[in-house]
């Protein structure tokens, strides 16, 4: 059988191709890259895979039973057509299944619902595809708060308009070893998976953050609009937005799902104290 994985450069596809290797071997993995010199995976062939350039991923495509599709970066409506290119193109080259990384959120009434709105329509492309299907829906990672931990520290708090919501954090590595077994194995198809490990409030995330850095980081919330301007203040209109429209989400329980990270990986999703417990001995080493 042989996978091919789009957005091989960035951080989730090159993830999820590691995961994907001891289960279906090197020789029968392709990486899709925009840029497939960015692409860096030895043994592991990379062809051009730009989202635009529908022939060229139906080229691409040639002899590949299944795709994944990492969800695009651009606007919602370009995104869109940019999805419906690759669906298109592997329906024409005979890919017989597609798996999508889908993310979870408010659907309406956020600045991030738009980008909702556009993975709900790519997801409905796909199940009407006529293509066999597994759909995930990705918690919010939880990295970012990690690699943020320094601002935090200058800061002395952490400040966002989540309040009291609880949000489904992941990591792109278990992530990736969900997508490796919904690649893989037979039994997922046509089921939809929310992707992620136990939902905690951002003053249980202060607290973890704490306790790996030694720090003494208090969560101070703010309103919706508090933060939405301090956001697009420093980001712009649609990036501000978007970050700001997350929290909101989380705020408004969006981000708190059932889990299916279990039946999608065979394996419970990694306790934040274990996650945490780890980034506390790799900065003590």
């Amino acid at each position: 059988m042989k996978i091919a994985v789009t957005a091989a450069s960035g951080k989730l596809g090159s993830e999820i191709i590691k995961a994907t290797i001891p289960l279906a071997g090197k020789e029968n993995i392709i990486g899709l890259a925009r840029t497939p010199s960015k692409a860096q995976h030895p043994g592991v062939k990379i062809l051009p895979g730009d989202y635009n350039q529908r022939e060229t991923l139906e080229e691409s495509l040639q002899s590949v039973d299944t795709v994944l599709l990492v969800s695009g970066m651009d606007d919602p409506d370009t995104r869109i057509i940019q999805h419906r290119n690759v669906i298109h193109a592997a329906k024409s080259a005979g890919v017989k299944k597609i798996v999508y990384t889908s993310v979870q959120g408010a659907e309406e009434g956020t600045g991030f619902s738009s980008v909702i709105q556009s993975n709900r329509q790519t997801e409905e492309d796909i199940r009407t595809s006529g293509l066999d299907w597994v759909i995930g829906r990705n918690g919010v990672y939880i990295e970012p708060d990690v690699e943020y931990i320094d601002t935090y520290i200058r800061s002395g708090f952490i400040s966002n308009c989540a309040g009291n919501g609880k949000c489904g954090y992941t990591t792109r590595g278990e992530l990736a070893y969900a997508y490796a077994r919904m690649l893989t194995e037979k039994k997922h198809s046509q089921r939809t998976y929310n992707l992620h490990g136990e939902s905690i409030t951002q003053y249980e995330l202060a607290d973890y953050l704490n306790f790996a850095f030694g720090t003494n980081l208090a969560y101070i919330p703010v309103s919706v609009e508090e933060y939405r301007k301090d956001r697009i203040s420093e980001l712009g209109e649609f990036i501000g937005g978007v970050i700001a429209g997350i929290y909101q989400g989380i705020r408004e329980g969006k981000s708190d799902n059932i889990s299916h990270y279990l039946e999608a990986s065979g394996r419970n999703h990694q306790s934040w104290s274990d996650y945490f417990n780890d980034i506390k001995t790799k900065s003590h080493s």
